[in-house]
């Protein structure tokens, strides 16, 4: 059986908390109407997918095997030019934020959700990466040859029978809200966060869906690089990226564009939204300056 949204929601929270969340509790946390909370607990007991005392019984786990997320992929294959100097000897993601590497607050989020299967597409002094590996031993490093030449299209390319359940994720943000890489998810969606303007890259959406792709706007949802692909839509991803990779001027393209403008019509992608604060991409030298003074006094 499928399980409404709402009933997902508080059934993973139920079952990353071993049941110590109150039905007040669940509310707060998914932003569900206590009204909503009772239905779903209701339903929930009444299924066998948990006990009287709110705890998550073996046909719950059950229930939930289809959304088990199975794999983080990182494209970490660009130059990060706008980040010069730094970037000459030192690739972005591996890059220093108050003594912690900006792509280590992802892997270690990744890591807490039980996420076994990591992917890194690398690129840029590629071999760095393997400095990663005494950590997070799981990682499996693929190089793109193509990275100097092509767009990040070219490491969504090299993965593309790995779309399957899978986050993807850009390795230059800064996670703050661990919680954000979840054990579970409910359908494809995208990583966004509200806002009443942007000269960036946004979303517009409607009822929860989005429509489009654009830079600058207003009302509307900030990009924050990270995406979920259920098994779909990801059979869906593994044709259409081919078919644009292979077009003219494909290789020059980002690889959001496949899903948000060439074959947008195929794929209904949910905003998952975050707040401020909850993560940052550090884009520019400058901008890296703000977060850690200490790069103040070296260059």
């Amino acid at each position: 059986m499928k399980l409404t949204y709402n009933d997902f929601l508080v059934l993973t929270e139920l079952e990353k908390n071993n049941n110590k969340n109150t039905q007040g509790d669940l509310s707060n946390i998914t932003g569900l109407s206590l009204k909503s909370i009772k239905s779903s607990i209701s339903f929930l007991i009444d299924e066998n997918y948990i006990d009287e005392n709110y705890v998550i019984t073996k046909k719950g786990l059950e229930v939930l095997k289809p959304y088990r997320v199975k794999r983080a992929i990182f494209l970490a294959a660009g130059f990060g030019s706008r980040m010069i100097p730094i970037t000459i000897n030192t690739p972005k993601p591996m890059v220093k934020v108050n003594g912690k590497m900006i792509i280590e607050t992802l892997l270690d989020a990744v890591v807490e959700a039980g996420i076994k299967e990591i992917i890194i597409i690398t690129g840029h002094l590629s071999e760095q990466f393997n400095l990663l590996l005494k950590k997070y031993p799981n990682i499996k490093l693929i190089y793109n040859d193509k990275y100097n030449e092509a767009n990040n299209i070219s490491s969504a390319y090299l993965i593309k029978k790995k779309f399957a359940n899978s986050y993807v994720l850009e390795s230059d943000l800064i996670l703050y809200n661990k919680n954000l890489i979840r054990k579970y998810e409910y359908r494809s969606n995208y990583l966004g966060r509200y806002v009443s303007y942007t000269d960036d890259w946004c979303l517009d959406t409607k009822k929860g869906i989005i429509v489009k792709e654009k830079i600058g706007g207003c009302n509307c949802y900030q990009m924050q690089g990270i995406a979920y692909f259920d098994s779909n839509d990801a059979s869906q991803m593994e044709k259409n990226n081919t078919a644009v990779y292979n077009s003219p001027g494909g290789k020059e393209k980002y690889w959001e564009q496949v899903f948000f403008e060439d074959y947008k019509s195929h794929y209904k992608i949910a905003i998952r939204e975050c707040k401020e604060g909850d993560i940052v991409e550090v884009d520019t030298f400058n901008e890296l300056k703000k977060i850690d003074k200490s790069y103040d006094k070296e260059y």
